[in-house]
């Protein structure tokens, strides 16, 4: 197993050393691939997102993620354990002289996106996926964070205690509680069924109000099974 685990590291091109093991296909967040790991050092089982740092753009990118992801520590929120290098070197902060960097996070067995493809939630299991939701963005908003990209495949589920997380942090943006946030959001990226109004007609001045829309139409969606605005791409 480990040896298959490891092939599909080399496969990725993932390198972290040997630190980590048993290599495993996950999906991908916005700026880079996602697989599960074993951190041997550690004893747990990790998800490790891996992202490219080829040009100022993904560099950007990066920063801008990384930046946010560490001043965020809430239960409601996956946690991140470290940021690493190419063979699991500590980054410390400085990305420049890297090609890649890894985010080593806490591993969820699986995402709303997923729960809502077996079948319509239980109107007990909606109120309380909904509660940690907001809970969860309460403290994201309280940071002075946007998500922007909230959606069912973003927010994680353990499915032995069905503790609810937020994650994937790769379109979020800091902005000050005083102002509107100024600033085009990718049409290439986020998933317009989850879009509020305003975000549709008015890109470059948005606030805190896109998470809490998007958060309506997932519970819309929790409780009927059905996307509510659903569209075409």
């Amino acid at each position: 197993m480990a040896e298959k685990g490891d092939c599909i590291a080399s496969v990725y091109g993932y390198d972290l050393g040997g630190r980590f093991v048993d290599f495993q296909p996950l999906g991908f967040g916005v700026n880079g691939l996602v697989l599960s790991a074993v951190d041997s050092r550690a004893c747990r089982k990790v998800a490790v997102k891996k992202i490219a740092l080829s040009d100022a753009r993904s560099m950007k990118h990066a920063l801008r993620e990384i930046k946010i992801i560490r001043r965020l520590d809430h239960d409601n929120i996956v946690k991140v354990y470290e940021v690493l290098g190419p063979q699991g070197t500590d980054l410390q902060g400085e990305l420049l002289k890297f090609s890649v960097a890894y985010i080593v996070q806490e591993y969820m067995e699986t995402d709303l996106a997923r729960l809502l493809e077996q079948g319509t939630l239980t109107e007990e299991h909606a109120k309380l996926f909904m509660y940690q939701l907001l809970r969860g963005l309460k403290y994201i908003h309280s940071a002075n964070v946007l998500h922007r990209d909230l959606k069912p495949a973003n927010i994680f589920i353990s499915t032995e205690d069905l503790v609810l997380k937020i994650g994937d942090f790769g379109l979020a943006r800091i902005v000050d509680q005083h102002y509107s946030h100024k600033g085009y959001l990718s049409e290439g990226l986020v998933t317009k069924w989850y879009r509020s109004p305003r975000l549709l007609l008015s890109p470059n001045n948005y606030t805190k109000a896109i998470d809490m829309w998007a958060a309506g139409c997932i519970l819309a969606e929790m409780l009927t099974g059905r996307m509510l605005f659903a569209g075409t791409l």
